[in-house]
């Protein structure tokens, strides 16, 4: 532990900091900000994701929650290091309300907050059975009408959905909606997950076969089960489709597979929703109190209507529906984008021969692979991380703390070293013919992925591909139009296409409520993800916070709910207990929610 003087300043200010909250002083912890300050809290005070940016703020919500969250403790951790750096002090928190513990994170600079984390980990009465609360499994003694583990596990999801009713249904089954669903059931949420594949996993075996995960494993695990130490550090499509499936079994999920949502609507009377499902040819109607779509953060894929479609030939797919390049051996294929996908797509066609072409309509952000882990993640999500103490946790915690409206201001000189350190791979891209952007604000891939979550590459081989034309390059034109045998730019290039490929990107997950509910309500809850930066495709006013995801919307009893891996396993954990609280009757007075400013 630091021994200085900075630690004992930064311990007396949390002690401050603690009377002022216990004593609800709203103005007292005010001031013991920063002007320019900020208080990200994830559900401990406002049963909200929401940060507060200054003096004021900070002294509205305090006004507004403490007397009814009633702090009770908050102290510097004593089991963690206090760390000071370039005139910030850092220091792990407890804290506790009177209705659950958590977690916090304080920054103090000239001698007051300059950024403080907060978040809920647990809800009194209502810990998970984990540790020394785990369940004994075995029943000893005698009694002739018990039932074992596996029989009552069959009973209940016998039950579950046709004899009594779920607390919560969430739509979707990949990595988030098995995340959630486990972080549920573990706090003995009634929860059905519902998916339209046929097996867990099936979302990422279905895509095509070059695909992998482009963030390192250290990033990716789910709650509870982490990845072994010998799983591979980029995850093959199977291998993480395999996972999800054993997942769900051993996380013992009511997953329904071969189940699609076919209509929704919610009863404000009664509290609750009519789900009308499709099972496997059988129609079921479920009345659950929550709804939760996990349908993925990018929404609906996002075709364009191009002239000329209806008379094309060859086939047409969006990205999502590719089955891999098998089938394309020989055959001419224009990729249409290029971000992710298109660059993945374009260099397993190439290796399965096919003669692709990708168009590049706008510029693109590319940071390769191993730059983005050494330099970006290494600190946080590595082995040397690991090495170091900083766990899946901890580092999912400290990237927390960092406010939104700052964040950009570190990630900008780990881009300009990225830069730096491959300016022969840029400069040579950009020879090819390649547009190139490192963002807005030249802050890269992670605040483009928050900001808009579209316009970048991670990459792992096919830059050198179109570096050397291997991939033909089409960049800073549009698309005129398709003909019976090719796809037209707007400059009149003509390119003959077997196949067409949308990679395109996908539309707002609120298309999703559009399409299950209405469109009335799907324009009540507005845009999900962005942060209002005003910037490339992310319109202000400001949010601070993702729009509409992990916490509650303008709609009773609807949740959005997706993102990465990392967000999965992180944002689950406030999402769960927000939704818990609700189940056990807990009142919850959620400040700041946040009115729609885009409807899409």
């Amino acid at each position: 532990m630091l021994d200085t003087s900075q630690h004992g300043a930064l311990q007396a200010l949390v002690n401050d900091l603690e009377r002022a909250m216990i004593a609800c002083d709203a103005q007292a912890v005010a001031d013991l900000f920063l002007e320019d300050s900020y208080w990200r809290d994830l559900a401990a005070f406002t049963w909200n994701l929401k940060t507060l940016e200054g003096r004021p703020a900070i002294a509205d919500m305090a006004a507004a929650q403490l007397p009814v969250i009633r702090a009770q403790a908050l102290h510097l951790d004593p089991s963690e290091a206090v760390t000071e750096a370039d005139g910030v002090t850092e220091g792990w928190l407890r804290l506790e309300t009177s209705l659950g513990r958590g977690v916090g994170y304080i920054r103090m600079k000239e001698g007051k907050i300059w950024t403080l984390l907060t978040t809920l980990h647990e809800l009194k009465g209502h810990e998970e059975p984990r540790k020394l609360r785990r369940p004994m499994g075995a029943e000893h003694g005698h009694d002739p009408n018990r039932l074992s583990w596996k029989e009552q596990r069959e009973q209940e999801a016998a039950s579950l959905g046709i004899e009594t009713q779920p607390y919560v249904l969430i739509i979707g089954g990949g990595q988030g909606g098995i995340a959630l669903g486990a972080r549920l059931r573990q706090l003995d949420v009634p929860t059905i997950v519902v998916d339209a594949h046929e097996r867990p996993g099936d979302q990422w075996r279905q895509r095509y076969k070059s695909l992998c995960l482009h963030d390192p494993v250290w990033y990716d695990h789910l709650p509870y089960i982490p990845f072994p130490d010998n799983w591979p550090v980029f995850a093959p499509k199977d291998k993480i489709g395999d996972w999800l499936e054993m997942y769900t079994r051993v996380m013992e999920l009511n997953y329904w597979s071969s189940t699609r949502a076919t209509s929704a609507q919610y009863d404000a009377a009664k509290g609750e929703w009519t789900v009308v499902l499709d099972r496997a040819g059988e129609e079921i109607t479920l009345h659950p109190k929550q709804l939760v779509m996990a349908t993925g953060m990018s929404g609906k894929a996002n075709v364009p209507q191009i002239k000329g479609q209806d008379v094309f030939k060859g086939e047409q797919q969006h990205s999502s529906q590719h089955p891999g390049p098998d089938a394309y051996r020989g055959k001419k294929v224009v990729v249409i984008g290029a971000n992710n996908s298109a660059h993945d797509i374009c260099a397993a066609l190439w290796e399965n021969g096919a003669d692709v072409t990708m168009v590049q309509r706008s510029s693109t952000h590319i940071v390769k692979s191993d730059s983005l882990r050494e330099v970006c993640l290494g600190a946080l999500y590595s082995e040397e991380a690991v090495a170091n103490g900083i766990t899946t946790d901890k580092a999912d915690m400290i990237f927390a703390s960092l406010p939104y409206k700052i964040m950009h201001e570190w990630h900008v000189p780990q881009y300009a070293e990225i830069k730096a350190r491959d300016a022969d791979f840029y400069s040579a891209l950009e020879k090819a013919g390649f547009m190139l952007d490192f963002g807005d604000d030249e802050s890269g891939l992670f605040m483009k992925y928050l900001r808009r979550g579209s316009g970048y590459y991670i990459d792992v081989g096919a830059c050198d591909l179109v570096i050397d034309g291997s991939i033909k390059l089409q960049s800073g034109k549009g698309i005129s139009h398709l003909t019976e045998t090719s796809v037209v730019l707007d400059d009149g290039t003509d390119l003959p296409a077997d196949l067409v490929v949308y990679a395109t990107g996908y539309g707002s997950m609120n298309g999703w409520a559009a399409d299950l509910i209405s469109q009335e309500v799907a324009d009540k809850v507005g845009k999900c993800w962005g942060l209002g930066s005003d910037t490339t495709k992310d319109p202000g006013p400001w949010e601070g916070e993702q729009r509409n995801m992990w916490k509650p919307t303008m709609q009773d009893g609807l949740w959005f709910h997706g993102g990465n891996l990392h967000q999965s396993r992180h944002y689950s954990r406030y999402l769960a207990l927000q939704l818990k609280a609700r189940h056990a009757g807990i009142d919850t007075p959620v400040y700041g929610l946040a009115p729609p400013h885009h409807l899409s």
